[in-house]
């Protein structure tokens, strides 16, 4: 085993597993995915770090634990269509894509975008189709989808969009400010019935645009 293969196992035992990501398939695709790609340069070393690595000065990619928990929670099956609000470093994209029918993913900075994109064409990904633009302004899809991905923290949470989630269907998404946040699984029961479960305390960025906004209408 060489030492990047090595880094890759000791993140799922050591980070992953422990923070309940217990998701074998999930946690396959993440060892699979050639994270130390994703990252930038200066960050290579600290490609498996417990940490949220930089990716500009407003974005940043989920820590490994964070990555595990949430697929381990969201359970997302071959079949299924699945929207990530903040694609980044298009890691996270990465591995989901081997999990999903296919995986849509929104981004407002356009570089980080088009780098994400350049990195899923060289692992031959086809079922991923990038986006740029601004989610915290309203995004509209002609679309549903059965798992959703936000990848930044909300200061409130309402319901304006969930009509674009399947009966089933599933949202990660971390809701609050300052210290005060929560992960959270939100799943549509019905069609006007939804269940929300919190995951674990947690501190993301807020998504830009939501800095001073008080609540965010997916």
């Amino acid at each position: 085993m060489t030492n990047i293969q090595q880094a890759r196992q000791n993140a799922i035992d050591s980070q992953i597993r422990p923070w309940g990501g217990l998701n074998y398939i999930a946690n396959n695709a993440l060892k699979n995915i050639p994270r130390e790609d994703f990252v930038p340069e200066a960050y290579k070393n600290l490609a498996f770090a417990d940490i949220e690595i930089p990716l500009s000065s407003k974005a940043k990619m989920f820590s490994p634990k964070i990555e595990g928990r949430l697929l381990d929670a969201l359970n997302i099956q071959q079949n299924e269509a699945v929207l990530e609000v903040g694609t980044g470093s298009g890691y996270l994209t990465a591995v989901v894509s081997k999990l999903c029918k296919s995986i849509t993913s929104i981004e407002i900075d356009e570089e980080l975008s088009t780098g994400a994109q350049e990195k899923l064409k060289a692992l031959n990904i086809n079922n991923a189709q990038l986006q740029v633009g601004d989610a915290s302004q309203g995004w509209q899809s002609n679309d549903f989808f059965d798992a959703v991905i936000v990848a930044s923290a909300v200061p409130k949470i309402t319901g304006r969009y969930f009509h674009l989630l399947n009966v089933g269907g599933r949202i990660f998404v971390v809701e609050g400010t300052g210290n005060a946040m929560s992960a959270k699984l939100i799943t549509r029961i019905s069609e006007h019935e939804w269940d929300t479960k919190t995951l674990f305390e947690t501190h993301l960025n807020t998504m830009q645009g939501l800095e001073t906004v008080a609540s965010f209408e997916f």
